[in-house]
């Protein structure tokens, strides 16, 4: 039975009128183990829970996470303790599910709603589900896609389907993410009021009893003043709670479930095999389940369900430990868990204590996981026994990024973490156990890619993946790391890239102020303030050193620049996050590459900045040898500085140069030819004339114009 649909202590009641029973939904036995020699693969996608987190790691800071089952998957298995991610989550996702870096899918940051359909994974991409489909895989998708957005996915909402799914359910966003924290609670209160997206107890400024009323129609008056007020114990159970009132019929006018609310209210977007696409309505309690939870009741349905004989991979992709921040239900925390019933969910200094709770639940989730699908059993004690050689499934645990600056551990460097090219932005855990584990409980020091992770998917399905795949794949092989205790390392460099995605006739995403420095990551106004930022861009209506931004924005950071020394007094000009950045590395050191458009005071200018940085790395425990600004090292290099420099830079030059540009090439197989033609009159339709892959001038419509440039470059031959 899943945690929170258990007795709520709200004044001892059970809110089953909310949750639709509190029957055990969940009773029926595992599947059996398949008899088949293809193993099944369980990959679980973290978001935003970097390797500084990690106290198995060797990292994790003064304050780290408890995290008791997912360490005990790490013991059963390998811990692979020198991968990298990209730096962001669209990117990182798009790599390990097509093998293939940013600069080959034009897919560089994360996903936002004015992004085209060319940033967005494609189609003609051999994504993971269609290779594992070459040995009889069913593949589903649970939670957080972000590989596309449905505003100018030419699919929609059926975006999973177009990518090789054979099912999934989970969330596809306006922004990709979690929509911002519902503050009215429901419509109860005035905008602000409420923080967190729940009315507190009386002792934080709310109330011990009201009315809960459910998405069905029905109500109950809740009373208490345990840890989990009535409040929140009511928007846990998928309600909203009417403070200081009594169930009336009909509900009061204001009591409005339409409102979305963050990492609790929010519609699942489901593609079912037949190709129907369900979207469920916020009334639905599957719509109104906390998201780290339900990504998990529809994962064990799933795997339930599947035949014996017949290999499947589910991909469980949490949103969690994404921002905006909330305190997860009290169900899936550890008995001696901080109260947060207090904190202010929109103040960067209580974003900490709420990261570590998230990253908690998100544990217990994932031990509720294997315990439910039969990968694992709980002892007396409530630990997790976990015995892999006893299954048939490969299970993968891998981060999406670095983790938020607000909330890196110590000694990571908050500064140059989640959406850049350091070390604290892309060093991630990843955790493979398994019936192919030789040897478990031991570390992987090679370099590895999550890129690297397509490959071993096709290895453990036994498939020769650069064969297979008509197209360039940058992973290299990791199952040896698997099978041979003594293997070398196999990948010699490695690589990560962040940059700015393709949008309409040349438009990025506006300017957003976090302390002293200024980024282009956040996708909208609204992600800027829930990561604590000031919004300089369309629409801006903040304040600046006692100034109000101008309504009309900026289009650059380096803009915000120039208006902040124009001030009378002038003001202080902030740091500009690089608009692009790209990094390789070796055994022992680590080339970043930078662009930025910063402001030249001198010039009273934007100009274009390039700049090099070289870094000597390791990972050390517990203080590894990290980029930051205080370790940059200075020209005159030492010989063997200089030797490795130009051998980065000789190595990330032939990587940026091995995508060749290919206008007319739509469908991505290096060619320009007919088929070229069939596909775009078909993406046209698909489309109705919008954004597709097949829009060459990027104007964000697929007209003649670009049927023309089809036509103009007809015969050009793009293969590496």
């Amino acid at each position: 039975m899943h945690p929170i649909r258990q007795l709520i202590s709200a004044g001892g009641l059970c809110l089953g009128l909310i949750l639709a029973g509190c029957n055990n939904s969940d009773s029926s036995p595992p599947p059996p183990v398949p008899t088949t020699d293809t193993p099944n693969i369980l990959f679980v996608i973290l978001d935003d829970v970097g390797i500084d987190q990690f106290r198995s790691f060797g990292y994790g800071g003064l304050t780290p996470p408890a995290l008791p089952n997912i360490d005990q998957i790490a013991d059963s298995g390998i811990q692979f303790r020198n991968t990298w991610s990209m730096p962001a989550c669209s990117v990182s996702r798009s790599v390990f599910f097509s093998g293939r870096f940013p600069l080959r899918t034009n897919l560089f940051a994360a996903l936002g709603p004015d992004d085209l359909a060319n940033s967005m994974l494609s189609p003609w991409e051999m994504t993971l589900p269609k290779l594992l489909k070459q040995r009889n895989y069913q593949s589903a998708l649970f939670g957080k896609f972000h590989v596309g957005l449905q505003g100018n996915n030419p699919y929609g909402d059926a975006m999973p389907a177009s990518l090789g799914w054979d099912y999934f359910s989970g969330w596809l966003d306006e922004t990709g993410d979690p929509s911002s924290i519902d503050t009215t609670a429901g419509g109860v209160g005035q905008p602000g009021a409420y923080a967190c997206g729940y009315v507190p107890g009386l002792q934080n400024g709310g109330a011990d009893e009201g009315a809960c009323y459910a998405g069905d129609g029905s109500c109950q008056f809740l009373a208490g003043t345990e840890a989990n007020p009535p409040g929140r114990a009511c928007r846990d159970g998928g309600g909203i709670f009417d403070p200081n009132q009594g169930c009336q019929t009909p509900r009061p006018a204001y009591i409005d479930f339409s409102r979305m609310s963050a990492h609790y209210v929010s519609p699942l977007v489901i593609n079912h095999p037949d190709g129907t696409v369900e979207r469920t309505p916020l009334t639905d309690i599957r719509a109104r389940t906390f998201r780290g939870s339900t990504l998990i009741d529809s994962a064990i349905e799933w795997i339930k369900q599947r035949p014996a004989n017949q290999p499947w991979m589910a991909t469980v992709s949490f949103a969690t430990v994404h921002t905006p921040l909330q305190a997860p239900p009290l169900a899936l925390l550890p008995a001696d868990a901080n109260d947060t019933n207090g904190l202010n969910c929109a103040d960067a200094r209580d974003f900490p204590t709420l990261s570590n709770q998230m990253i908690e639940a998100l544990d217990a989730e994932v031990g509720r996981l294997l315990v439910e699908t039969g990968l694992a059993v709980r002892l007396a004690d409530g630990a997790l026994q976990y015995h892999p050689n006893n299954t048939n499934t490969v299970v993968v645990i891998v981060n999406d990024n670095g983790t938020l600056g607000y909330t890196v551990k110590q000694p990571f460097d908050p500064s140059r973490s989640k959406g850049t090219p350091y070390q604290t932005g892309v060093w991630t855990p990843l955790i493979v156990a398994g019936p192919l584990v030789a040897q478990p409980g031991r570390e992987v020091a090679h370099m590895t890619n999550i890129a690297d992770l397509y490959q071993l998917f096709g290895e453990i399905a036994g498939i020769d993946v650069h064969k297979s795949v008509p197209r360039k794949v940058d992973a290299v092989s990791m199952l040896p790391y698997l099978t041979d205790p003594g293997q070398n390392g196999i990948r010699e460099w490695n690589f990560t890239q962040i940059g700015l995605n393709l949008q309409a006739n040349g438009a990025l995403n506006g300017p957003c102020q976090f302390s002293n420095s200024c980024s282009h990551i956040p996708v909208t106004k609204g992600v800027c303030e829930d990561n604590a930022g000031v919004w300089f861009g369309q629409g801006a209506d903040g304040i600046s050193g006692g100034v109000p931004i101008p309504a009309e924005g900026f289009k650059h950071c380096c803009e915000v620049q120039q208006w902040l020394a124009a001030q009378n007094p002038p003001q202080p000009t902030l740091a500009v996050f690089p608009q692009s950045g790209v990094a390789v590395r070796n055994a022992s050191y680590k080339l970043v590459r930078n662009s930025t458009k910063d402001y030249d005071p001198t010039a009273n200018a934007c100009v274009d900045i390039e700049s090099d940085e070289l870094y000597e790395i390791n990972q050390n425990i517990p203080l590894p040898q990290l980029d930051t600004a205080e370790a940059l090292l200075i020209r005159p290099f030492t010989a063997d500085q200089q030797a490795n420099y130009e051998a980065l830079s000789g190595q990330l030059a032939a990587i940026l140069a091995s995508q060749p540009p290919c206008l007319g090439d739509g469908n991505s197989d290096g060619v320009v030819d007919n088929q070229d033609v069939t596909d775009f009159h078909a993406m046209q339709a698909q489309s109705g004339g919008r954004s597709s892959w097949y829009d060459f001038n990027l104007d964000g419509l697929t007209d003649a114009a670009d049927l023309g440039i089809i036509q103009q470059h007809l015969g050009s031959n793009c293969v590496e």
